[in-house]
């Protein structure tokens, strides 16, 4: 039997429902990944800076590529097929936490004055955070880090890494600015803004202040900066394969941050909300 607490217009169930609808944010995550994987199965490698392998010529780099391509590949597809979701969100959610903490968090400890390194952390932070959301939807509410806590940890761990994203326009705005479009005016004052649009994101999910506002803004800028910045160059010929991979990763990120805003769906956009700590109630998840 069934048991599941309602939250909002979501459920935690401790079987995934026959008739649970597949929300838009978990379709478009799970082709981002399955796009991923289809990358690193035609280039044959890892997926550039977001997924570098920390040791050089590393014996058997080219069929781990090619593991960690079919991992996001089938696990993608398996999101999208209801029999395999909850597994696929099991898979996808240890493999982004994995990629996290061997791939990116080493470069942290070692050069903690480096901005960059809490750079790229916080993108694949912000990716773990929406697999976490999956998966803790549809995992059983005994599972580990799943269920209600589970969200709670994934909406944590997603205020937390936006500063790292936000801080990085300010430290490194020279670069940014070279990512804006230069039909925008004043480049500079578009590298701050959306610096600290990141950075407030994190204040209003951290403190509960307007979380679904917040979360929402931060995923929907996410998204435009992906189709600005990334968007034209998928048109260049011949294809660029790093403006692919940066497209796909980024796109990654905003539907990261577009299923921690979907955790909130049924709460007021203008009512405050739960400190990000806490475990979220039937009425505010």
């Amino acid at each position: 039997m069934e048991r599941s607490i309602q939250a909002g217009s979501g459920a935690f169930a401790s079987d995934v429902s026959s008739t649970m609808p597949m929300r838009p944010a978990h379709i478009a995550f799970a082709i981002v990944m399955a796009a991923l994987g289809i990358l690193g199965l035609v280039y044959g490698d890892v997926a550039l800076v977001w997924q570098r392998i920390p040791i050089e010529n590393m014996p058997g780099q080219h069929l781990l590529a090619y593991a960690f391509a079919l991992i996001e590949l089938l696990a993608g597809i398996g999101l999208l097929i209801r029999p395999f979701a909850k597994p696929a969100a099991a898979v996808l959610f240890v493999y982004m936490a994995l990629w996290a903490v061997l791939l990116k968090l080493p470069a942290v400890i070692a050069v903690p004055q480096m901005e960059a390194t809490w750079l790229g952390f916080g993108e694949i932070a912000v990716i773990l955070a929406g697999a976490w959301v999956i998966y803790a939807r549809l995992a059983n509410n005994k599972a580990f880090l799943a269920g209600p806590k589970g969200l709670r940890d994934a909406r944590l761990l997603f205020a937390l890494s936006l500063p790292m994203i936000g801080l990085s326009h300010f430290f490194y705005s020279q670069q940014t600015v070279e990512f804006v479009p230069a039909w925008l005016p004043s480049p500079l004052s578009w590298a701050y803004i959306t610096g600290a649009g990141s950075i407030a994101a994190c204040l209003g999910v951290l403190f509960g202040i307007f979380p679904r506002l917040a979360a929402t803004l931060e995923a929907a800028m996410l998204a435009v900066i992906t189709l600005l910045v990334w968007g034209p160059k998928l048109f260049a010929m011949p294809l660029d394969r790093t403006a692919l991979t940066a497209f796909v990763i980024s796109a990654a990120i905003a539907c990261g941050a577009w299923l921690i805003a979907e955790s909130y769906k049924g709460q007021p956009w203008l009512a405050p909300g739960a400190p990000a700590w806490k475990t979220p109630s039937a009425a505010s998840a």
